[in-house]
């Protein structure tokens, strides 16, 4: 979601007319060109906070080997796409070339593999929006940790921790907000709330969502 808006890039980064590539690619002609130092700019349609574009990232690379590509090569450019996001080009550049990967514009976007395999990394996963929406600096409101308003009745939810495989129960309000239970979550089980990704019937539960509005039973 969301389009590029726009990138500033050197033309040598792009134009490698002496032929000397960083890596040799194998799989065929095609041009390699070192990958480049700069972030991509964009802007997502709809504005995201940080713990949605994660959520957004781990769903993609989560779910991008089970369709195409070789799974190992999936790996290598994930950790590409954070070193580079750190501004460890260096590191991403021999990610890159460990795993013989070629990218003929000098961005992540379009990659190939030694055997001329096509893999394509949306840009959401390669660096954050211009228009990224702040969850409260990073820090609990007020409103967030007070108790529920009128009308909210206690209630004990029973949730699968994905990462264990075990269920876990956890006592909220029927008003909470799932940014909320979020929370609640990470002071139980010390799992950070911007980590989180909660699903119920299929679908993904956003952060401003009630919890009786979620018709959980």
């Amino acid at each position: 979601m969301g389009g590029c808006i726009g990138v500033n890039r050197r033309s040598d980064a792009i134009d490698d007319s002496s032929g000397s590539n960083s890596r040799p690619y194998t799989g065929s002609t095609r041009k390699n060109h070192p990958l480049c130092h700069e972030t991509i700019r964009w802007k997502s349609d709809v504005p995201l906070t940080e713990g949605q574009l994660r959520s957004k990232r781990d769903e993609f690379w989560d779910t991008a080997p089970a369709f195409e590509g070789r799974k190992e090569i999936w790996d290598a450019l994930r950790a590409a796409a954070v070193a580079a996001e750190t501004k460890d080009y260096e590191l991403a550049q021999a990610i890159l070339d460990g795993a013989s990967v070629s990218v003929p514009n000098g961005y992540l976007t379009e990659c190939y593999d030694e055997l001329g395999a096509r893999y394509q990394v949306p840009i959401y996963c390669l660096s954050y929006p211009i228009n990224i929406v702040k969850e409260d600096s990073g820090r609990d409101s007020p409103a967030e940790c007070s108790e529920p308003v009128d009308g909210g009745t206690e209630t004990i939810l029973k949730l699968r921790l994905s990462h264990k495989c075990t269920d876990v129960k956890l006592a909220v309000y029927s008003t909470d907000t799932i940014s909320v239970c979020k929370k609640k979550l990470q002071s139980q089980e010390g799992i950070e709330s911007s980590r989180q990704r909660w699903f119920f019937g299929g679908k993904l539960l956003g952060d401003k969502l009630h919890v009786e509005e979620a018709k959980i039973p």
